[in-house]
């Protein structure tokens, strides 16, 4: 990592607020080599591995050179591949955030030509592409060059070996002369020598190479794991070696409290470390953390510098370093003072590269595993209780519990259940049981006069009373003595009284009055008068148009199907309740609410999709959020994009952290669902799912 910072560059107060918002620290070695010379307009010529920071290399200096107003292409960054094409839109569009007037747009094969000529007309003054669809676009006239000021070829080595050798020469002799050439490559093999040689003036180059260093004896192990999956892979990872102080590295200082969050809220002590925090916080972090304080620290590579703990048992790379240095630097924090190191990285689709690079720098070779099950974790759990068991046996060092166990065995205790039941109480497997028996018992409820009452362990009913404690026995209790009872003289019958309804007993709630209401007296149906004349009634009874009985185009009685008048009126004979919904002619046309033909034979055609507006919709869940650089009109030109679908298909968006949510008109889903899934956005490949 260099020494350097990105305020020693002279950079813009907007640009310096991105990167302090993206949680860069420090540049890094092909940062710090190239800025200079980029900011001011020479050519350059970069030699550095994938993953080393040069994305932000070239587009920093880009950005900040270039005049924001001017709406027409000032910026040219070709890239060998539509994903690494996105990643660059991504990545330049954070580091613009604070920039008004700059309008980065991707342009690469496979996408609408539509939603890449509005960018075009809207203004676009970078322009990010792979060579064929760029050259596309000046073939039709829809991209002019003419006022590029900066090309950057990116990954060049890449795109000659996809046969993209004379596209660029199409692409270079259309820009002018007067530009600067910026040209990025792992490698620099012949052809792409050539190419400095015939497009560049006077380059700086800048290639960034470590000296070889000795590694320490530490097993290094990486996971292919998706970086979605990162945090499930370190919570079993952790539970796998049963680590209890360790180390974990990110490259930002967002990732750093994001973690440390998400870590304290799985239940592991943790605290993190980074640049961005008062001097004061970070002494307090690691006094805790050497102290024992907190298990685990996250921490990023320049606050790791001062990291000095002896008995750190595993390091995890939960982001890849920019470069191997840093790499040795952090594996370096574990199996310190003779003691065993475990270093674990994480690595997902071009991170696959890096780790390459890393192993070439190392001269080692990492071994490859896999993210444990649960099984293996329990597995694993177990056998750390063996060994130690055994290591206790052997040092001999315990207390000694002859008496319990002798009294237990003479018991009748089998002496394998017993072993079986304390490894069961050492192992924590008794936990859940016992936290399980400790509830208590929700209480069987019975009903009761209208209410519910607990009934008692024993099944018998409320009522009957049951004793506390069990009674005494008969002999403890002294016999009463016996006196002799006179028989009580009989009554005289009561006298015959006349039966009288006895009082009833007042309920709890007043009773309805016994006494009935007089009922109403039927009030007579009003009954139309007859009808004046052939066709007329008078009042609110006169008859409509469709009731009168003159032949007419009318229908009733010479109507067209045949079939008898409809009774209008409610209470007439044949005519359907109130309320009831109302049957549609014969022959026309009727729509229900949702816009269902509900017709006869003359029923309408309908289009093939309703109006999404008004419509029903569907909400589906994206794999994409906030964390990766994307906004809403990111996926809404993405469904646009892939599908051709209009504007009104997509409705409202909801961005969150690590996903998203989206409406789609119900009836395009099943048309934007499969090509959603197959299409990349945020730098990965995009899955959609139906919420």
């Amino acid at each position: 990592m260099s020494s350097r910072l990105f305020t020693d560059f002279g950079l813009s107060a907007e640009m310096m607020k991105a990167i302090e918002r993206l949680g860069f620290e420090q540049p890094a070695p092909i940062q710090a080599e190239s800025l200079p010379p980029l900011m001011e307009g020479k050519d350059v010529v970069g030699q550095s591995q994938t993953g080393s920071g040069k994305t932000a290399a070239f587009a920093i200096p880009a950005i900040e050179r270039m005049v924001p107003a001017d709406r027409f292409p000032q910026v040219l960054i070709l890239c060998p591949t539509r994903e690494l094409a996105v990643q660059v839109s991504e990545e330049v569009h954070k580091l613009a955030h604070f920039k008004p007037g700059v309008r980065p747009l991707p342009i690469y094969g496979g996408q609408s030509y539509d939603r890449q000529f509005l960018g075009l007309r809207s203004g676009a003054n970078i322009i990010i592409g792979t060579p064929g669809r760029v050259m596309d676009h000046m073939n039709r006239g829809s991209l002019k060059l003419d006022g590029i000021r900066t090309v950057v070829l990116d990954e060049a080595d890449e795109m000659l070996n996809m046969g993209f050798r004379d596209d660029i020469e199409f692409i270079l002799k259309a820009v002018p002369q007067e530009r600067q050439t910026v040209l990025f490559s792992a490698t620099i093999p012949r052809a792409i020598q050539e190419l400095i040689n015939h497009h560049t003036r006077n380059p700086v180059h800048v290639k960034i190479e470590g000296k070889a260093l000795t590694v320490p004896t530490v097993e290094q192990v990486y996971v292919e794991v998706d970086r979605r999956r990162k945090m499930e892979a370190l919570e079993r990872l952790i539970d796998m070696h049963d680590a209890s102080r360790g180390i974990v590295f990110c490259n930002t200082q967002r990732m750093v409290d994001d973690l440390a969050e998400h870590m304290n809220a799985a239940g592991y002590s943790t605290d993190s470390i980074h640049g961005g925090m008062a001097q004061g916080a970070r002494d307090r972090a690691m006094k805790k953390f050497r102290t024992g304080g907190v298990e685990f620290l996250v921490a990023t590579d320049v606050a790791a510098r001062g990291i000095d703990v002896d008995d750190i048992q595993v390091v995890f790379n939960y982001d890849l370093p920019y470069d191997g240095e840093d790499y040795v630097h952090r594996i370096g924090r574990t199996g310190r003072a003779g003691r065993a190191g475990l270093a674990i990285s994480f690595a997902s689709g071009k991170d696959l590269f890096q780790i390459r690079q890393i192993e070439r720098y190392t001269r080692q070779r990492m071994r490859r595993a896999d993210v444990p099950t649960a099984g293996e974790i329990e597995e694993a759990r177990v056998n750390s209780l063996v060994k130690r068991v055994r290591q206790t046996m052997e040092a001999g060092d315990f207390r000694h519990y002859d008496r319990i166990i002798e009294g237990l065995l003479e018991e009748g205790v089998d002496s394998m259940d017993l072993m079986n039941a304390l490894f069961h109480h050492l192992s924590g497997a008794a936990t859940a049981a016992e936290a399980e028996v400790a509830k208590p018992a929700a209480p069987q409820m019975r009903g009761l006069g209208g209410g519910l009452r607990p009934v008692p362990a024993g099944g018998a009913s409320p009522g009957a009373a049951r004793p506390s404690t069990p009674p005494a026995p008969a002999a403890e209790v002294p016999a009463a003595p016996e006196v002799p009872i006179a028989p009580a003289p009989a009554k005289p019958a009561p006298a015959p009284v006349p039966e009288t309804p006895a009082a009833p007993t007042p309920p709890l709630r007043p009773a309805p009055r016994a006494e009935a209401r007089p009922a109403r007296p039927e009030r007579p149906r009003r009954e139309p008068p007859a009808p004046r004349g052939e066709d007329r009634a008078p009042g609110r009874f006169q008859a409509k148009p469709w009731e009168r009985k003159v032949p007419g185009k009318f229908g009733p009685p010479h109507r067209r199907d045949g079939g008898e008048p409809r009774a209008r009126a409610y209470g007439a004979p044949g005519a359907a309740p109130y309320g009831a919904p109302r049957a549609p002619r014969p022959g026309a046309y009727n729509r229900d609410y949702q816009g269902q033909g509900q017709g006869g034979p003359m029923e309408r055609p309908r289009k093939p999709f309703p109006r999404p507006h008004g419509g029903p919709m569907t909400r589906l869940w994206l794999s994409v959020g906030l964390e990766h650089g994307i906004s809403a009109g990111n996926i809404k030109g993405c469904i646009l994009g892939e599908t051709g679908a209009p504007p009104e298909t997509v409705g409202k968006i909801d961005l969150r952290e690590r996903h998203s949510f989206v409406e789609v008109s119900t009836p395009a889903v099943g048309a934007v669902l499969p090509k959603l899934n197959r299409a990349h956005l945020g730098g990965q490949r995009l899955k959609a799912k139906v919420a």
